[in-house]
């Protein structure tokens, strides 16, 4: 799981600023709608929901956008717009195996994009199953490095249950079954952490280890997917070294 903490501190830094806040806010408010639609609008009962929250408010969107994605979904989706979660599969660039989570309303337009940027990254879309059985679905919860004993958070974390810590430079990351992120996150959050992200990701059962230019070529095509107004999240094996961190930094 190495890669993942480089590759988050790659997308902060390169920030896309978040390429359009607009967007971010657009891909959150969907999240917070859909988890309100299915599980209620209690955050207290409702853990996906306060997740989607929590990430909501770690960038910064307004709490009237939260508490209106709130109350679409709760009101039982009136504006008559179906939200589907989907995740396609394919093979990158130099074999590289990559999962591509999707929120959507229209999973044709969201297959269209994926498959076009798939084909100009030098990439094959497959079908279900091709590539997920190399992977396997956590929970990650992020938290800034800073002032932070790894060590410390790592007891803590593992008492409540947590699989792994990941420490990189400038963010912390705890990996949990995905069952227990909730639990983790508020054993975390009671023990004065401040958790700057949580959600279920895929986490590669092994990673891949390719060139550096080849490496460069591939986290390029994972930041055009990443791009894509539907996707919510996007995985891959592929191995990113501190190196290879700098060397798509600089690109």
């Amino acid at each position: 799981m190495s890669g993942h903490s480089h590759w988050a501190t790659i997308k902060r830094k390169k920030g896309a600023a978040d390429a359009a806040r607009g967007k971010i806010f657009t891909r959150l408010g969907r999240e917070v709608t859909v988890a309100a639609r299915e599980g209620g609008a209690s955050l207290d009962s409702n853990i996906r929901l306060r997740l989607a929250v929590d990430k909501a408010k770690a960038a910064n969107m307004p709490k009237e956008n939260i508490d209106r994605a709130i109350q679409r979904g709760a009101g039982g989706g009136d504006d008559g717009i179906i939200m589907e979660e989907l995740t396609y599969e394919g093979y990158g660039p130099h074999g590289i195996a990559i999962l591509v989570d999707v929120l959507t309303d229209n999973k044709n337009r969201s297959l269209s994009a994926i498959r076009q940027v798939f084909n100009r990254g030098g990439g094959t879309l497959g079908e279900a199953g091709s590539v997920g059985w190399q992977f396997e679905r956590k929970g990650r919860i992020e938290l800034l490095a800073e002032g932070v004993d790894p060590d410390e958070l790592f007891m803590t974390a593992a008492d409540a249950g947590a699989d792994d810590v990941v420490a990189g430079d400038e963010t912390i990351e705890v990996y949990t079954p995905r069952e227990l992120l909730a639990v983790v996150e508020t054993k975390l959050l009671s023990g004065g952490y401040k958790v700057s992200d949580s959600n279920l990701t895929w986490t590669a059962k092994m990673e891949m280890e390719l060139a550096t230019d080849d490496s460069v070529q591939v986290m390029g095509m994972l930041e055009r997917l990443e791009e894509l107004d539907d996707v919510q999240d996007v995985s891959s094996n592929l191995l990113v070294t501190e190196a290879i961190a700098e060397a798509y930094a600089e690109a």
